[in-house]
This record gives C-alpha cells, sequence and structure tokens, in this order.
C-alpha cells in the first residue's frame, strides 16, 4: 500500500459464473483524489465498488484501508427495511449530540432534494426518493472516503447541480460511478476505466480522458501494426527456405514463436444502432390546451404545440412537476383534464418508459424474467428494415452488444443497464417514427448512450425526450420546453442555450426587483407636507401620462388581430415548411449519387444551401406566427 494511499487493492479477481469482472487489477485511492470508474455495463463496476467498499470480497488479491479512516458507501439501490420518517434516517448513525447539530442540515438537504415532507415513512417513498434520501445520509455521516454508485440518478438538472458544486469543494476523497459526463469532467481529478477485466488510470478530468485515452489506443494499433509487419517479414524469410544454417534459422523460429504468442489489444466490440422508423405523413402530433392535476394539485395547465417532422425536443423541469405525465398524454396512454389531442393516422409511437415494464405482464414492452433475450425482441418484431435491408432480431441484438450466447439467456439474468439497453431496442424494433424517451440514459453507460445520440442524428423521425443529462441534452435537443412555476416556457436551442437564457431572464427579473425596491425606499421616507404637495403638483402630469401610454397599450393589443395576408401565411406555411424538408432530404439523396462528379456536386451544394437558408427562415416565421395565433387567435 502506497504511503499517502487510504484504500488499495492489490492483485484482486473476481468472477461471476463464466465472467470475468477483474483480472489481477490493482487499484490505489490517495488523499485528494476524486475518481470516476467508467466502463460498460456489465463490465463489473459495482462489483468494484462493493469490494472496495468491504461489502464484498474479491476471489484473490488483497484489499487493505488505511488505520482510522472511515468509509460511506451509497450502492446503486438502496435497501429499506426500517419504518424511520425520512428525516430519522438520514441522522440514523450519528450519535445523540451530532443528531442535534446536523439535523438542520439535514433538513435543507431535504428540501433541496426535494422531500420537505421530514416526517413521511421510508417505505412509503418512491424508488428515486429513497435513493436521494440514501444519498443524503450518506452525505451527512463524518467520512474519509466516499463511495458513490449513480448519484446522479433521480436528480433533477436543479439538485445535480446542487450535488457537483457540493462535491467539487469537499476535501473528502471520492469515487463514484456516474455516466454524467458533464458531472465527471466538473468533479473528479482522476479517471478510471474497466475494460476486459482490467484497469486503465487516466490522470484529469473526464474531457483529459478522451484525449489520453485515444493517444493509449493510437499507440497500441501501432504497436500492433509493427508486430504484424514484422511477423509477416519472418515468415516470408522462413517460407524461403533456410538460407542461413541452424543456430540462425532456430534465432528466427524461436522469434516467430514469440510473436505469435503475443495478444494483441482487445477491444470490446462497439455497439451499432441504424436508423428504423415508419414513414411519416403531413400530420404529426397536435396537442391543444393540455392541463392535468394529480391528488387535487394542479401539475400543469395550456400545454399547446404542434409536433414538426424531425423535432428534437427537449422537457425539462424540477422533480415532480409533471415530465412523465406529460409524456403519457402525448403517448395516449392518460387522458388530460383539459384540451385536445390529435394524432396523424402515419403516426406511430414508440414510447420508451422510465421504469422498466417489469412488473405488470400487460404493459407494453414487459419483460418477463424467465423470457429469453432474443424471444423478448422477437415479440416485438422478427426483422426490421434499416439502411442495409431487412435485418432479423438476432442481427439486431448482436449489433447492439448482446452476442449469440447471450440471446438464448433469460432476461433477469441481466444487470440493470443490460435490461435498459435491451428495452431500448425492443423499443426501437417496433420502427417507430415518434420517439417519446423518458430518462433514456439513466444507468446506461457512456459508449451506448454515444450510440444511441448518433442513432438519433439520423433518425427519420420525432423524438421528444425527458432527460437530466445536459450533456445528452445538448447534443440532441433543439428546442425546450421548461416547465417554470406551473407554467409551460419555450426555448429555442439545446440545454446549454436554456441555461443562459434563464439564467439571464432570472437576472433582470431581479435586477427589476432590487430597481424597485429602490425605488420605493428612496421615495417613502422623510415626507414633509411640502414635499408632498410637490410630488403631488409635479407628479400630476407624469401619472396621466402614464395612464393614458397603459389605455393605449391595451387598447393596441385588444384591437389587434392577424391580418388577412397573416393569416393566409398561416395557413399555408407548415406546408411550405414540409415542402422544403423534402427538397434538403431529396438533394442530401442527389449529392450522395453525385459524389465522384465535382461539377454536379458544387452546385447541388449551393442548392443545398439555399433551402437550408430558405427553411430556417420559415421556422423562424412559424415561429411568429404560433405566438401571434396562440395570443390572438385567428378569428
Amino acid at each position: 500500500m502506497a504511503e499517502s494511499s487510504l484504500l488499495s487493492l492489490e492483485h484482486a479477481s473476481r468472477r461471476y459464473g463464466e465472467k470475468v469482472l477483474l483480472s489481477d487489477v490493482d487499484f490505489y485511492l490517495n488523499e485528494g483524489e476524486k475518481v470516476g470508474l467508467i466502463g460498460r455495463n456489465g463490465s463489473g463496476k459495482t462489483t468494484l465498488l462493493r469490494i472496495l467498499a468491504g461489502v464484498d470480497e474479491p476471489d484473490t488479491g488483497v484489499r487493505t484501508q488505511a488505520n482510522g479512516k472511515v468509509i460511506r458507501y451509497m450502492p446503486q439501490t438502496p435497501d429499506f427495511h426500517s419504518e424511520d420518517t425520512a428525516l430519522a434516517y438520514c441522522l440514523s448513525g450519528l450519535s445523540e449530540e451530532e443528531q442535534w447539530s446536523a439535523e438542520p442540515q439535514a433538513r435543507a438537504m431535504l428540501t433541496e432534494f426535494g422531500l420537505p415532507e421530514y416526517d413521511k415513512s421510508c417505505e412509503s417513498l418512491s424508488g428515486g426518493q429513497k435513493k436521494r434520501v440514501s444519498l443524503i445520509r450518506t452525505l451527512l455521516l463524518p467520512a474519509d472516503i466516499l463511495i458513490l454508485d449513480e448519484p446522479t440518478n433521480h436528480l433533477d438538472l436543479a439538485m445535480t447541480g446542487w450535488l457537483e458544486n457540493y462535491l467539487r469543494n469537499m476535501r473528502t476523497a471520492l469515487i463514484m460511478v456516474t455516466h454524467d459526463r458533464y458531472f465527471l469532467d466538473r468533479v473528479v481529478n482522476r479517471i478510471d476505466e474497466l475494460d476486459q477485466g482490467k484497469i486503465y488510470s487516466y490522470r484529469g478530468n473526464y474531457a483529459g480522458y478522451l484525449a489520453i485515452r485515444a493517444e493509449r489506443l493510437s499507440a497500441e494499433d501501432a504497436a500492433e501494426k509493427k508486430r504484424k509487419n514484422i511477423l509477416r517479414t519472418e515468415l516470408a524469410w522462413l517460407n524461403r527456405g533456410a538460407r542461413a544454417r541452424s543456430t540462425k534459422q532456430k534465432a528466427h523460429i524461436d522469434r516467430i514463436e514469440t510473436l505469435q504468442a503475443v495478444e494483441g489489444p482487445k477491444r470490446g466490440k462497439s455497439a451499432e444502432l441504424q436508423s428504423v422508423s415508419s414513414r411519416l405523413g403531413r400530420t404529426t402530433l397536435e396537442v391543444s390546451g393540455i392541463s392535468k392535476s394529480m391528488g387535487g394539485h394542479r401539475l400543469f395547465s395550456n400545454f399547446s404545440y404542434i409536433f414538426l417532422r424531425n423535432d428534437r425536443i427537449g422537457i425539462i423541469g424540477p422533480n415532480g412537476c409533471g415530465k412523465t405525465t406529460l409524456m403519457r398524454i402525448l403517448a395516449g396512454e392518460l387522458a388530460p383534464d383539459t384540451g385536445t389531442r390529435k394524432t396523424g393516422i402515419t403516426l406511430k409511437i414508440g414510447y420508451y418508459r422510465q421504469e422498466l415494464p417489469l412488473s405488470d405482464p400487460s404493459e407494453d414492452g414487459y419483460m418477463d424474467p424467465s423470457e429469453t433475450v432474443i424471444d423478448y425482441i422477437r415479440d416485438a418484431a422478427e426483422y426490421v428494415r434499416t439502411g442495409d435491408g431487412l435485418v432479423s432480431a438476432s442481427v439486431m441484438l448482436d449489433r447492439f452488444l448482446f452476442p449469440p450466447a447471450v440471446q438464448r439467456q433469460k432476461c433477469g439474468g441481466l444487470s440493470g443497464g443490460e435490461k435498459k439497453r435491451l428495452y431500448l431496442l425492443r423499443v426501437l424494433m417496433e420502427a417507430p417514427n415518434l420517439l417519446l424517451l423518458d430518462e433514456p440514459v439513466n444507468d446506461m453507460d457512456i459508449e451506448t448512450m454515444a450510440v444511441l445520440e448518433d442513432f438519433l442524428d439520423s433518425f427519420e423521425g420525432i423524438v421528444v425526450t425527458v432527460s437530466h443529462d445536459r450533456f445528452f441534452l445538448d447534443r440532441i435537443v433543439k428546442r425546450v420546453f421548461a416547465l417554470e412555476d406551473g407554467t409551460w416556457r419555450q426555448y429555442e436551442g439545446n440545454y446549454s442555450d436554456y441555461a443562459e437564457k434563464s439564467a439571464a431572464a432570472r437576472a433582470e427579473a431581479e435586477a427589476e426587483t432590487s430597481e424597485k425596491a429602490a425605488q420605493k425606499k428612496a421615495i417613502e421616507p422623510g415626507r414633509t407636507e411640502t414635499g408632498n404637495r410637490r410630488r403631488n403638483a409635479g407628479g400630476a402630469g407624469q401619472g396621466n401620462a402614464s395612464t393614458s401610454e397603459t389605455q393605449e397599450r391595451y387598447h393596441s393589443v385588444h384591437r389587434r388581430k392577424l391580418s388577412f395576408n397573416e393569416k393566409r401565411e398561416w395557413s399555408v406555411i407548415e406546408d411550405e415548411i414540409a415542402s422544403l424538408e423534402q427538397k434538403s432530404a431529396d438533394l442530401d439523396r442527389q449529392m450522395e449519387e453525385a459524389a465522384t462528379d465535382a461539377a454536379k456536386l458544387t452546385e447541388l451544394s449551393a442548392q443545398k444551401e439555399e433551402t437550408e437558408r430558405a427553411l430556417d427562415a420559415k421556422m423562424n416565421r412559424w415561429e411568429e406566427l404560433s405566438e401571434l395565433v396562440e395570443e390572438l387567435g385567428t378569428d
């Protein structure tokens, strides 16, 4: 164990059945280190965390914990057997004196994490709420080392930001598994990748890891290429015959055998997803005036939107605000209290639910633990049409990292992340043209997330997603609907664009509030009779002018109606947009066919740029008109 090491694992191995999770690995955690552990689903990350936390033991190897150093471990799925309240559970494990001093912080953290009902029984909490309570308890207890398994799951964007700042500023050493790439980039100072039973360690954050890993893989490939070239040369010499005598010939043979015995770099197979969708007609999905209440509580009201072909929509808001409820309404599973939902005849919805369908056999996509992986996918479709033509369920499974040996296994034997990946493939096998994705990247490894993102780039349909993963939202969406104080607000751009505009709006509102308060403070104190008379005399005209301006603004708005030309423009603009989208797609196809004709390609590229500019202008005009129609109506 290194001198400054808090925790170490030496020559550790661990198997799960026939699968090797850890193969003679070493791990060291030093003072001040914050380690992000990454790897594919099923690679053994949770197993390694449990061994490091002392919950499990390796098959071989030695675990060493520095004397007097305390570890706090938060598992991926916390187990609650207690009837304690949320507050009591958070404080359990502390002395009476420590509980007294920690209670205010516990209450504040419970509120921050959306659990203000401190006296609610833990048994009555949802899975996500239990995860948050477990996280709070882990953070409250004194520790030298924190080990956290997926701490950002079930946190909304505000909670994730709070936790990010907390972990970044604390001095406690940290080991965590998370697939949130922005979170990794901003919190950790070391990345450990678990791949093929080995640990590869990289100093720096996630962005640094990507750069160094690319260099490592490139060096491995270069070494392998050199080995193969030397081997080819040696074999060619041997095949020409023994021109030299025995000693030299034997040396060559030994060298060849040594080169042949060297194993090339082992790389896990990459997942492949090809675009799978059905044709989408002109009418897609239209909702108007949608509102919904649950348990006497109004979640949201007046949500209206006409979904356009190839829309990429992100839906965000705090936990419990009704995002999943809205998705269920869009999917047609739940009726709104008010408002209408209209669908086109060609619309085919694929709904990926936040929770795996494991409990209700009647639920669409139900995953029977006793069913084989291949049969689960065949229940959706035996074949699916892709860019390569008809592809079988078995081939699609293999492309999505379920090789033939795994396809005959029972669904119940898969890891949580593998089940998520399988469920996602099941939804895609139904060839939808509207994808509703509710927290699709929870429990999904980074490589699979990247594959999904690439798939969505080429998906010829509408994508609507609820996600708390900022990187995923930045990568995918082009329009954001944020539920703020019960009101839906629309923002153009990705998550970062939304965050910038939202922050600017809040700053402007705060500045306006401060200015009004300052003005009031300047006017109210120290009034004299003379001063009041002066103010009244001097302000009379201004007051009348202000009233007049207000009335003029009021009447201008309420006299305003859509002009004849605006009504006509509104009635045809969606057809014009669809026509431009089709023209753009036709030009893409023509450019592919003209790949070897430079002159034709230049001409088509110019047409493509002109079409895209026209399409952008039409989309901007559509947004302007839709706001007018929403405000004034079409009568």
